[in-house]
């Protein structure tokens, strides 16, 4: 699975020229639900195909369709998903799949810039975490929520001890003695004990420095270390990683299925995200209590515009179709909108990130609010 950040989302879609084209659609883990993730998401080319037709009629699309359609033919990308897809194609071979650990209602849409708020709505849910999987030879990362938990590409952080270490790797030293005045004997000792205490906070240090800089920076995701026991003191000694969690799961990492690792992730991880979400929930009724904060969607809408909304929390799933105008702050008729593609919630939160304020997608029942939304003021 590819990681998927608010910073790596901005850096993909800048400069992107039209026609745009997105693509989201459910798929499914396993057979037989799986069998039918290719067939829709054919039928959503079918629209793609005719937006081009009649929107760009001059446009030279055959290097996009061609890239769209290679997709639909490779059975081994169909027989491996996860919850939710997400195809993002520009000219100029601007192609991106991206897989998410939630499903997401199906629809394409070809317009002037791509279509990125349900992508946005799954970066921005509270509940999402990440867990490094050590040993003293092999690195491993996932990225999850409560539901799911998959393995993330590493990017640029070592995965193994001799990809860390490559030279500077302690070789096998040969003991050297002279027996009864023969010539000196050369005797390999394998790899002691001394060597391997040499080598493993090395690797730990390496990793620790990679998963930081390209990992839980970008994303800003708490991380769990997941190690047996006696490795956990050697890893947090070296590490300087300031998402990495104080609880951790002592255990050997490669004795659990994914899903027992889900499991019991999430189970170190829900008291941090309980805590979190209540801290977010005071100081909104704490900012609502000093005229410095509400949850009048209309109130809010023109706040988020002016950009005087440092946190926004936003309810799960719940939708007001309709569009903020851009320039007044004020809610388009929802008669006049696609319920589709436009939703007053997605709006909020797009103007909110635009003015480097934060968005946290919440579970209903554990909403302030009966409106959907809950906004804390800068001023």
């Amino acid at each position: 699975m590819r990681q998927l950040s608010i910073t790596g989302l901005a850096g993909l879609l800048s400069g992107a020229q039209p026609p745009c084209i997105s693509l989201y659609q459910p798929t499914h883990r396993h057979h037989p639900d799986n069998q039918q993730d290719s067939i829709r998401y054919r039928n959503l080319l079918r629209e793609v195909e005719a937006s081009l037709a009649k929107s760009y009629p001059n446009r030279d699309v055959r290097p996009q369709l061609e890239q769209l359609e290679a997709l639909a033919r490779d059975d081994q990308f169909w027989n491996h998903r996860t919850d939710g897809l997400v195809v993002l194609s520009a000219p100029g071979g601007m192609f991106e799949v991206l897989e998410l650990q939630r499903p997401v209602k199906a629809f394409a849409v070809v317009a002037n810039s791509f279509h990125v708020k349900p992508l946005l709505r799954v970066l921005q849910s509270a509940d999402r975490y990440q867990v490094l999987c050590m040993t003293r030879e092999r690195a491993r990362l996932f990225e999850g929520n409560r539901d799911a938990l998959d393995e993330v590409e590493l990017a640029d952080v070592p995965g193994t001890i001799t990809e860390a270490l490559g030279e500077q790797f302690t070789e096998p030293y040969n003991a050297a003695r002279s027996v009864g005045g023969q010539a000196a004997m050369h005797y390999g000792t394998g790899r002691k004990k001394d060597e391997v205490d040499i080598d493993t906070p090395k690797f730990f240090r390496a990793v620790d420095r990679a998963v930081l800089e390209h990992h839980s920076r970008p994303t800003g995701l708490p991380l769990l270390l997941a190690a047996l026991p006696e490795h956990h003191f050697p890893f947090r000694e070296v590490s300087r990683n300031p998402f990495l969690m104080d609880q951790g799961l002592m255990v050997n990492p490669e004795s659990l299925t994914t899903d027992e690792l889900r499991s019991r992730a999430w189970e170190a991880v829900m008291p941090s995200y309980l805590s979190r979400l209540a801290g977010l929930i005071d100081a909104w009724r704490s900012a609502r209590a000093r005229q410095r904060g509400s949850d009048d969607v209309a109130e809010v809408a023109a706040a988020a515009i002016q950009g005087r909304v440092s946190t926004l929390l936003l309810e799960a799933d719940r939708v007001m179709p309709g569009r903020i105008d851009p320039t007044t702050g004020e809610i388009v008729s929802a008669e006049l909108a696609d319920p589709e593609v436009e939703d007053v919630f997605d709006d909020l939160g797009e103007a909110v990130l635009r003015a480097n304020g934060e968005v946290v997608v919440v579970p209903a029942e554990r909403m302030p609010t009966t409106t959907g939304a809950a906004a804390t003021y800068r001023f």
